[in-house]
């Protein structure tokens, strides 16, 4: 038998099977992720929260793998046709697909050709001519004729009226016989996995409809080497009708004609069965079967199922960086508690502007005009002005969209002339802003708002806190994902919203000034649970403590203690309420100030003292040496927030157009996105360019991810400039030079593959309309 569940998700995550069983007893329980990597350690022997991550989708994988199992085991039972050697192979089948193969023969389907032969009598005929070659073929089939009739249960059968069609119906046979045998079948696929080569071809009459995919219209690769960009590219590329995309042996570049030597598949199911060709009657009759088997079932059945492998794990990595870059976005460093002006950036409809006080609530709005056709900068910057004046605003924040640059431009002005403000500007990306100021949670949030001007309270509120902000859009609607539409969504969604824990759980949260959406992703808090926190803070007031959580409706013991430790009672009756020590834990710190003779506040910040503490002293069969570690290092610094210090890019002045870019261009830039192939950077032109993976460090780079995240800051150098088609090449090795014209340079093949992402990318958002992106979306939405 297989090993258990246990045993095996052991093995595949280097763990013992004890740590294992205790991870899956936890989620069994109801136990999330964020509370069993922080607060179960002992239990866990210190899984972290990617190894847990892992083993709850395998976990899941597992359990429906054993519920398919017995599902087979039970049909096949029921049918009178297990065996004891069937169900020891269907017991150690270790995934889906050799189970599958296991079960074909016995899958209920509809009525074959081999079926309808077997009905006429026709098995002994096949039998026998697989057996004896030395029979010939016409004259064995004159015994087996027979005129129409009904079976037993209604149905109608043709008979067998002729030789001809006792010998079809005896090859449907065989070659179903060989098309269900499952070792062969894994036989083939593994040949047809390290030997396949896909193929695509323009439909004939797309070349200009899909010029999009051109670089597909004529294009090959082992199956084995395709990156995922460039799977989910033809696969798109398929599903539009321009290409057309096929599976092909790397022996057959083209279409092997019906007399040609049997290739390696055709050879090893004649192998398999003891079909030769030695000159005997019926030898070249069960070759031919051989090959039909090959075309008209296996290959069909392998291509189907390889493709589908393909675009599942393109799939697979396509969402990975997904969950990469949003990871990054979501904890990306904070602004922090400073009045803020936010600027939707528009031209025809105008720069929408919002201001927020350090809290995140709206204190002002306003809409002005500095752009075409009003052209009123003196009045825009006067009013801006009185605005950052009256509510001591300290940040700017301006949207990317269209109109950034001039709107960047006209923020750098009001600095100047208001230097005594001492303002700040950054240019933020808006990705996602205009789903949430459509949606539901900004009506209740921000009722009063019309839908444009919601764009700009987001834009601001992002840039003090992007975590809290970020959280009440839709993860899949942020924007930095690659071929983010064309995956399985419920896989995309499940992943992201793992991501969206991870990190608010990180990170924590204030439960006296968090938005129910923020509430809502804290370890074991529902949506109902978090608005119920909400609407009791408001009737109630501020929490003085964690224990007063207790008394919000629907919030219970197995909820608090799933929650409490992510929650953040700042300035309240126990200090402790403020880090990330659980309630749970309490006593241990208790018995610390005991053992050092000191009170709370003496204790908490004292770095000297808590690294002089030996945590086996205070460790019991309750919470042993890990808890009590983590607890020294909150007292050490309580509520320490992992995100990294606040920095800013600052877009050069007099570039904000693709046509003022130059080779040889020093430029400092925002990372937007990161894919297998490099990262895309938003320079300050409406259009981000690409370094390509080979041009992220000076060293060999597997994985960009290790180099860059999303919203990080960086330096880059112009290698090339396309205005036409809108492509910029970047290089993040400043040594590097721009290559001569006419030159060649290195992995331009390779660079297509991000410029196609990038133009695939865009065409998955709505494209900006001449005023503000997110003023032109909600005035379509009213129409």
């Amino acid at each position: 038998m297989l090993p258990s569940i246990e045993q095996r998700l052991a093995l595949e995550l280097s763990a013992k099977p004890a740590q294992v069983a205790a991870a899956v007893a936890l989620l069994d329980e109801g136990a999330t992720v964020p509370f069993i990597a922080r607060y179960r350690k002992e239990a866990t022997g210190g899984l972290d929260d990617i190894q847990l991550r892992l083993l709850e989708e395998r976990l899941r994988y597992l359990r429906e793998l054993e519920d398919r199992r017995a599902s087979i085991i039970a049909s096949i039972t029921e049918q009178n046709k297990m065996t004891p050697a069937l169900l020891q192979s269907i017991a150690l089948a270790e995934d889906k697909t050799r189970l599958e193969d296991l079960y074909l023969p016995y899958k209920q389907k509809r009525r074959t050709k081999a079926q309808i032969a077997i009905e006429a009598g026709l098995a002994p005929l096949a039998e026998a001519l697989l057996a004896d070659p030395t029979l010939t073929p016409e004259e064995a089939a004159g015994a087996y004729l027979r005129d129409a009739f009904t079976n037993d249960d209604g149905g109608a059968n043709p008979g067998v009226p002729d030789a001809k069609a006792a010998l079809d119906g005896a090859r449907q046979i065989l070659m179903e016989r060989f098309a269900e045998d499952a070792t062969l079948l894994q036989s083939l696929r593994d040949y047809v996995r390290e030997h396949g080569v896909v193929e695509s071809k323009v439909v004939a009459g797309q070349e200009d409809a899909g010029e999009k995919f051109a670089d597909y219209f004529d294009y090959s690769e082992t199956l084995g080497t395709i990156p995922s960009h460039r799977a989910l590219a033809l696969m798109r590329g398929r599903r539009e009708g321009v290409l057309d995309v096929v599976l092909r042996l790397d022996t057959e570049s083209e279409k092997p004609k019906w007399d040609a030597p049997h290739n390696p598949c055709e050879g090893r199911i004649c192998a398999a069965f003891g079909i030769k060709n030695n000159g005997r009657p019926a030898d070249k009759w069960l070759a031919d079967t051989a090959r039909w088997t090959w075309r008209v079932k296996s290959f069909m059945y392998i291509e189907t199922e390889l493709m589908g492998a393909l675009r599942e794990k393109a799939e697979l990595d396509a969402i990975g960086v997904f969950a990469r870059n949003l990871k990054a976005l979501l904890l990306a460093a904070p602004a922090g508690p400073r009045a803020t002006m936010g600027l939707d950036p528009g031209l025809r409809t105008g720069v929408k502007v919002a201001v927020v006080d350090a809290t995140g609530k709206v204190v002002d709005t306003a809409t002005i005009y500095p752009h075409q056709p009003r052209n009123d900068w003196d009045g825009a910057l006067h009013t801006l002005g009185q605005l950052a004046a009256k509510h001591n605003v300290s940040l700017i924040s301006i949207g990317n969209g269209t109109a950034s640059r001039e709107t960047d431009k006209l923020a750098g002005d009001l600095i100047k002339q208001n230097q005594e403000l001492k303002l700040q500007k950054i240019v933020v990306s808006e990705a996602g802003a205009s789903v949430y100021s459509a949606s539901e949670f900004a009506s209740r949030e921000l009722p009063d708002l019309d839908v444009s001007i919601r764009g700009a309270v987001s834009i601001a509120r992002r840039l003090q806190d992007p975590l809290a902000e970020l959280v009440k859009i839709d993860p899949k609607s942020i924007g930095v994902g690659q071929y983010q539409h064309d995956v399985s969504q419920t896989q995309l969604a499940r992943s992201l919203d793992a991501v969206v824990e991870d990190c608010v759980n990180a990170v924590g949260v204030d439960v006296n000034t968090a938005s129910s959406a923020l509430l809502a992703r804290v370890s074991g808090l529902s949506s109902s649970v978090a608005q119920g926190i909400v609407a009791y803070r408001d009737l109630k007031g501020a929490f003085a403590s964690r224990a007063a959580l207790k008394s919000v409706p629907r919030l219970g013991d197995k909820t608090f203690e799933q929650a409490a430790g992510f929650l953040r009672v700042m300035n309240g009756e126990n200090p402790l309420d403020a880090s990330a020590v659980h309630p749970e834990s309490y006593p241990v710190v208790q018995k610390i100030l005991l053992d050092t003779k000191r009170d709370m506040k003496n204790v908490i910040g004292d770095a000297a003292l808590i690294k002089s503490l030996n945590p086996a002293k205070y460790a019991d069969e309750k919470f042993g040496v890990p808890t009590v570690t983590d607890i020294l290092k909150e007292l050490e610094k309580p509520g320490r927030d992992p995100r990294p210090e606040f920095t800013t890019a600052t877009f050069k002045e007099g570039v904000e157009a693709i046509s003022d870019l130059r080779p040889d261009m020093i430029l400092e830039g925002v990372v937007t996105n990161v894919a297998a192939f490099g990262a895309f950077v938003d320079i300050g032109v409406h259009q981000d360019g690409l370094v390509h993976i080979s041009a992220l460090s000076n060293t060999f780079v597997k994985d960009p991810h290790t180099v860059v995240k999303a919203g990080q800051v960086v330096k880059v150098k112009v290698l090339e400039v396309d205005p036409k088609r809108k492509r910029i090449a970047l290089t993040m090795r400043l040594t590097d030079s721009a290559p001569q014209p006419g030159a060649k340079p290195e992995q331009r093949a390779d660079r297509n593959d991000g410029k196609r992402l990038a133009q695939h990318q865009r065409q998955e958002k709505p494209a900006p309309a001449a005023g503000g992106a997110m003023a032109e979306a909600f005035a379509k939405l009213r129409k």
